[in-house]
């Protein structure tokens, strides 16, 4: 009897609590209709591949729906033309050598070029062993029917007969045995899928972490009673703001440090730009973080209710960083990534990691992290003034 009233109680509790209720039943549709149209919608990844004085034959033989081929007319070197267009890669020939030069920014696009290179060069190798078969089995026919045409004539011939042997057709080429010689203009051989990852995950982590504890810690200090008391005094909205991101902000800074710091050396990535660049970005990142946490709690009533909140306001993040492809998405949902501050900072991040982007590269992404900021500040000064009553 004890345990039903407890029950009773929960129940009562939360069929009370509306937003929880919402929250509980809608997220979970709302991440797996998300996830639906995101794998839907991704077509097959394709990787450009720009080729400079490379034979048609085999050209034809690499290409397939995954590779879209640029004819490469300059004399440029196979690193500036990547750069310049962001091609997956550039092939050339010379006589029966082949040097492949990969962008390895993206691990699953040199896959492609690599795969495709090999698959077209075993392609040619069986074209060939056909053709060479078929010409072989003609001269094979030949043979049988001059056999039959000795047998017969060999008892009219005598002994001073003879009977030219037909020879085999040595005219069918066989394929050119090409030389490769890969080289990597980002990263090396050794790069894994972990590498095209590890920057967004950086960012993800920083940005989750942060918008956690920021928004957890204000939503205590509202339902404990202290930002009420603190409102009692003359203290300014903007002041509260700005003293809460201040004090929050020091941790989160921490934070960010520790993440950054650890990635780079214990995991001992390569890291092609300035390291300060990539410490600029998760600053803004975090702070966005942090501004975004202390406007989400001023919807929460508990911690439960602020948690609940992840899978709207965070999950859909990662999803749009860049984990899968943005280019690869429905029309109707990339623009979906343009509102995702996550998006921003990640693409920063990869292009600084395995790039080396300067500052001026990654500006505009910057500037768009800081108007971030400076919006979310301005709806917390209106959820302040309208949920607090200050």
């Amino acid at each position: 009897m004890r345990i039903l009233t407890m029950i009773k109680r929960i129940l009562t509790e939360m069929l009370r609590d509306k937003r929880t209720l919402a929250l509980m039943f809608i997220a979970p549709l709302f991440i797996l209709s998300l996830l639906y149209f995101l794998f839907q919608s991704n077509t097959d990844q394709t990787a450009s591949l720009g080729v400079r004085n490379v034979n048609t034959t085999l050209v034809s033989a690499v290409k397939n729906k995954h590779v879209k081929i640029h004819e490469v007319t300059s004399n440029q070197s196979a690193e500036k033309v990547i750069r310049d267009h962001d091609y997956a890669g550039v092939l050339s020939q010379s006589g029966d050598h082949l040097a492949l030069t990969l962008q390895n920014s993206d691990q699953s696009k040199t896959a492609i070029l690599k795969q495709s290179l090999q698959k077209g060069q075993i392609q040619l190798k069986s074209q060939a062993a056909v053709t060479v078969i078929k010409t072989q089995a003609k001269a094979l026919k030949k043979m049988q029917a001059a056999l039959a045409a000795v047998t017969r004539q060999m008892g009219q011939a005598g002994r001073n007969g003879q009977v030219g042997r037909p020879s085999m057709d040595k005219s069918v080429k066989n394929a050119p045995n090409y030389q490769v010689t890969t080289h990597y203009l980002y990263g090396s051989s050794k790069s894994t899928y972990f590498n095209t990852l590890l920057p967004i995950l950086i960012g993800f982590v920083v940005f989750f972490f942060v918008f956690l504890i920021s928004g957890i810690a204000l939503l205590r200090e509202r339902t404990t009673g202290t930002l009420n008391r603190l409102l009692a005094t003359p203290i300014k909205r903007g002041e509260v703001i700005m003293g809460y991101l201040s004090g929050y902000g020091i941790f989160a800074l921490i934070q960010t440090l520790l993440v950054v710091l650890f990635t780079i050396y214990v995991f001992n990535i390569q890291i092609l730009g300035s390291i300060w660049n990539i410490l600029l970005i998760n600053i803004l990142l975090a702070i966005v973080a942090l501004t975004l946490g202390l406007l989400i709690s001023t919807f929460a009533s508990s911690e439960f209710q602020m948690v609940q909140f992840i899978p709207i306001v965070v999950i859909p993040q990662i999803f749009f960083s860049g984990i899968i492809p943005v280019n690869q998405m429905a029309d109707w949902l990339q623009p979906v990534a343009k509102i995702m501050p996550l998006y921003y900072g990640a693409q920063s991040m990869s292009d600084v990691i395995q790039k080396g982007a300067s500052i001026v590269a990654i500006a505009p992404s910057l500037g768009i992290l800081l108007i971030f900021i400076v919006v979310f500040l301005a709806l917390n000064m209106l959820s302040m003034r309208h949920y607090r009553q200050v």
